[in-house]
């Protein structure tokens, strides 16, 4: 297999955490995330960290095969 058709077999992503204001007057802030991908620049939003965490579980495993269980 050539190496233009494979995985690579690492990852890497520029990683974006900012707050927003949200709610009846702005009182509660909540966190955001977006990742970049390195290679390709393609960005992904997320509007929680288990979400984030849940798209990188995902990543992983279709580069390298199930991941153990988190916790």
């Amino acid at each position: 297999m050539s190496t233009h058709n494979r995985l690579p077999s690492y990852r890497a992503y520029l990683l974006r955490c900012w707050q927003e204001k949200r709610g009846e007057r702005n009182q509660q802030t909540v966190w955001r995330f977006s990742l970049e991908d390195a290679h390709t620049g393609e960005r992904h939003g997320f509007v929680s960290l288990e979400e984030m965490t849940a798209f990188l579980r995902r990543q992983l495993e279709e580069s390298r095969g199930p991941l153990p269980p988190s916790g």
